[in-house]
Parts: C-alpha cells; sequence; structure tokens
C-alpha cells in the first residue's frame, strides 16, 4: 500500500506508527481526569492532533491505525456508558459517525498535503540537480578536468555508490574516468547485459539505448550518451535508482552530459584548427622575416666579396679595407640575426630564465654598443642622464639585448651624422626609464601598435622584425612595458622614440 511506504532516509513505517500510537494513548492519558468535565465535541477535537500527527510523519496508512484507534478510545472511554463499545444515545451515535468520516477525511487530506510536499521537494531537488548540470556545462573545463566533473557531478546527484565514463578509443570503449570503485575489467555475473551494450556501442554507429534497471542493487547499468543521433559516450552506473521518474531523469542527465562531451569535442577540433591557422600564419611569416632580414646583409657580403676577388689588385688598399669592414659589419649583423632568432624560440618555448643582478645603466649601454660592432656609430650616439642615475635589478645579458635592438634600428635608420640619442631617468614610482630616439624618418602613426609583433616588416624598408619583438618579450619578462612615443606634432620632427622600464635595483 503507498501510503505505508517510507520517503528514503525517513524512519521506518512500523517505528512511526508506533510513536503515534503512544501519542495517542499519552492524549487519551491526560484527557482522562477532565472527562467529566468536557463534552463529546470538546474531546472529539482534542482527538483529532494525533491523527494529523501520524499522517504528517508516517502517512496516510498510519493516519487510518491512528484513526482507528481514537475511534475506540473515544468510544470506550468517552462516550457513556464507559468502558464498553455499546452507545445509549442516537446522538452519540451521530457525534461517533461524524467524528470516524472525519478522522478519515483528515488523514487523506493530510496525507494528499504530505505527498504534494514530498513532491515539490523531489521537483526541487531535480531542479537542481539540472541546475549543477547547467553550471557544468557552461563551465570551460579543460579535457581530464570536464571527464572528472561529470562523472562527480552524477554520482553526487542521484548518489550513487559507482560512476564510469566510457569513452570510444581506438575502436574499443575504455574508462576515462571514475567516482566510486571503477568498472571491473571482466564483466561479472548479473553485468552482462551492460557490457554487451558496450560492445554493441563500440561496434557500430548507431545510438544505443539505455539498459533496464539492473535486476540487483550490486549490478551496474549501461546509461548511453547520445548526441546528434550517434553515441558519443557511455556510463556505467551503480545503484541507480530504480523508479520510473529517477531512471527518466538519469536519461535527462545522459543527454545533457552528452552534449557537454559533444561541446568540449567541437571546442578541442576549433582549437587544433586555430593553432593550425597560427603555426601557418608563423612559418608563413618567419619565411618572409628570414628572407628579408637575412637577404640583405647576405646580398651586402656577396657583392663585397666578389668585388675583393674580382678586382683584386686593382682596389686600392683604402678601397680594400672598406669593403672588407663592410663584410665584417654584415656577418656581425647575420650573427645578431641568428642570435634572435635563437632568443625567440627560448621564449616561446618557456625556457627563459632571469637571473637578476644590479646593472648600471652606463656599462649596460657600452656592452649594447659592443654588441653592435661596427653597426654602432659611436661618434653619432648621445648620452643624456643624471650622476647618480641608480642602477637596475635586471639580468645583465637579457637588458643588453633589450637596449640592443633598438639602438639598432636607430642607427640603421637614422643618415651618417644624425645623432641618436640614450637618455636614461629614474621615475616617481622607482622604475628607471630608459628612451632610445633617432633622426630617421620615424614611424607612420597607423603602424606604431604593430612594430613590436614578430617578423611584422614594413615596405620601403620600414621598420619592426624580430629585434623589437624580442626586446618587447624580454622587457615583459621582467614585468615591466616597452613603447613608442607618438609624434608630438612639432614642425621639424623627426625620427622614433622608443623607451622601456626597468625596476631600481635595491642596494642597501
Amino acid at each position: 500500500m503507498a501510503g505505508w511506504a517510507s520517503p528514503v532516509g525517513s524512519p521506518p513505517a512500523w517505528l512511526v506508527t508506533t510513536l503515534a500510537l503512544v501519542a495517542t494513548a499519552a492524549f487519551v492519558a491526560a484527557l482522562m481526569p477532565l472527562r467529566a468535565h468536557l463534552s463529546a465535541a470538546t474531546t472529539a477535537l482534542v482527538l483529532v492532533l494525533p491523527v494529523v500527527g501520524g499522517v504528517s510523519a508516517g502517512g496516510f496508512g498510519t493516519g487510518l491505525v491512528v484513526t482507528a484507534a481514537c475511534f475506540l478510545a473515544y468510544d470506550y472511554l468517552f462516550l457513556p456508558p464507559y468502558y464498553t463499545l455499546y452507545i445509549a444515545k442516537a446522538q452519540d451515535w451521530v457525534a461517533l459517525g461524524v467524528y470516524a468520516v472525519v478522522m478519515v477525511l483528515v488523514a487523506r487530506v493530510v496525507s494528499d498535503l504530505r505527498a504534494a510536499r514530498s513532491e515539490s521537494v523531489d521537483r526541487a531537488r531535480e531542479l537542481r540537480r539540472l541546475f549543477d548540470l547547467s553550471e557544468l556545462l557552461v563551465k570551460d573545463l579543460p579535457g581530464p578536468e570536464l571527464l572528472q566533473a561529470i562523472v562527480d557531478s552524477v554520482r553526487s546527484a542521484f548518489e550513487l555508490s559507482s560512476v564510469s565514463l566510457l569513452l570510444p578509443r581506438q575502436g574499443e570503449l575504455q574508462v576515462v574516468a571514475s567516482a566510486g570503485s571503477p568498472v571491473p575489467g571482466q564483466p561479472a555475473t548479473g553485468q552482462g547485459a551492460m557490457f554487451a551494450q558496450a560492445a554493441a556501442f563500440a561496434a557500430g554507429p548507431g545510438p544505443v539505448s539505455m539498459g533496464p534497471t539492473p535486476a540487483h542493487p550490486g549490478d551496474y547499468q549501461a546509461v548511453a550518451l547520445v548526441a546528434s543521433g550517434k553515441a558519443v559516450g557511455l556510463l556505467a552506473v551503480r545503484g541507480a535508482p530504480g523508479s520510473p521518474a529517477q531512471q527518466e531523469l538519469l536519461k535527462a542527465f545522459a543527454n545533457h552530459l552528452a552534449l557537454t562531451l559533444e561541446r568540449a569535442s567541437l571546442r578541442e577540433e576549433a582549437l587544433r584548427a586555430r593553432l593550425l591557422d597560427e603555426m601557418e600564419g608563423l612559418r608563413r611569416a618567419l619565411v618572409g622575416a628570414v628572407s628579408h632580414d637575412l637577404r640583405t646583409p647576405l646580398a651586402t657580403i656577396k657583392v663585397s666579396a666578389s668585388t675583393l676577388v674580382e678586382a683584386g689588385a686593382s682596389l686600392s688598399p683604402d678601397d680594400a679595407r672598406e669593403l672588407a669592414e663592410l663584410v665584417d659589419a654584415q656577418a656581425d649583423r647575420l650573427d645578431r640575426l641568428v642570435s634572435n632568432l635563437l632568443d625567440m624560440t627560448r621564449v616561446q618555448a618557456g625556457a627563459l630564465v632571469l637571473r637578476r643582478q644590479p646593472v648600471v645603466v652606463p656599462d649596460l649601454l657600452e656592452e649594447a654598443v659592443l654588441v653592435l660592432g661596427r653597426s654602432a656609430r659611436r661618434e653619432d650616439l648621445r648620452w643624456r642622464a643624471r650622476r647618480d642615475l641608480p642602477p637596475v635589478d635586471a639580468d645583465p645579458v637579457l637588458a643588453r639585448q633589450i637596449l640592443a635592438n633598438p639602438l639598432d634600428n636607430a642607427f640603421r635608420h637614422s643618415p651618417p651624422g644624425a645623432p641618436v640619442t640614450v637618455h636614461a631617468a629614474e621615475r616617481e614610482d622607482g622604475r628607471v626609464e630608459i628612451r632610445v630616439s633617432d633622426s630617421g624618418p620615424g614611424v607612420p602613426p597607423e603602424d606604431s601598435s604593430s612594430v613590436f609583433q614578430m617578423f611584422e616588416r614594413r615596405e620601403a624598408g620600414g621598420r619592426g622584425g624580430l629585434g623589437l619583438a624580442i626586446a618587447k618579450a624580454f622587457v615583459e619578462a621582467h614585468g615591466e612595458t616597452i613603447w613608442m612615443d607618438p609624434p608630438t606634432g612639432q614642425d621639424g620632427e623627426r625620427g622614433a622614440r622608443f623607451a622601456f622600464t626597468l625596476p631600481r635595483a635595491d642596494i642597501g
């Protein structure tokens, strides 16, 4: 009988009924000393209370038992003649009949309210489960974390003893995530249906229906995850709820989880396609940068070397020396380009390690000039800084490269005899700002935001390439910034101004 069923986690129905009968006895005992002063109607009203309490706690079945007990107690103890079931007055028959009918109706109404409240709680719990699952759907979790979140969510939502997620891998189903005890390697007795469905899943492309309720509580149950008309995975659950409503909810969960897996798969495919596109773009940019940055010095070296070989003794000593110096300078430039490529490889591989120490900025400038070799025109270099300029806290090798790359750009784009200025000053925030200014053609405003991009190259010898991109990466590795100042618009203004910051060194 449905009225005798106890909700999961509630005390047994027989215990609730026993307690209700004890409460009824207590009410009767309390009324006995007062029965001479109470009317039959008052007694009937008081005896309504244990019936309502019994129905609320134990359901309609408990209410009927308590109603029968109260009916007998009312007739035997409170309707004269006492201590007998005989009723002498017709009005007492009416009162007793009305009491019985009212009690049954009260028990029915209260039982229905109790069932409605229980159903409302169940619906709220189901909505909460679906809400939790919806949160899981919108989360952007990585693959392994998402799979584990799925099995944890299903196990928690349905209070299962074990949940395992199986996905197709290399033509067969494999367990990729588990909560509780994992699926055994060999099917045990009573689990053959689940493993048969798993085999059917791996063999055919069609959807797999959910298996029937397990015959025994310890058996596994197969729940297919179907999206877009095809199975994308399989849940192996143990301890699944047996009621049709819970089974339907489990199916709804399976459908939502299938959508989650399908979305994750599509996201991975989109990410893979985007990475392939980026790699292709990087390859094209690398080819373009190498062909441009390496071709110019190689052409210069080739022409100079060919002239030296073919002209022979017809060249004057000064001309031969000039060509040799040109070959030497372009070889240094090639060496810097190769070093830049290796440095960018370190940056992209995440192998860049800072070795910070106090670095004196004038010494840093001298080392950067030495790195540039013959490309640095010392006679055009101007240094502007206070004598009390503090040292910076930086990796000396990286800091030297940070300063050398903007200097190389400045010398290459400034005409001979035009000054290249390096200005350094301490800012109020404790950082040291270093600025490199040249007298070249400058950078168009529309290109100012992209000069630091890797392999960026402008027409007609514009700026960009590896040097500034590496300088930006090394500055950001120190937690600082590099930028290009926009033109001020003053008459006759020429050149470009690159600036970057490095932290001040704390010397005790």
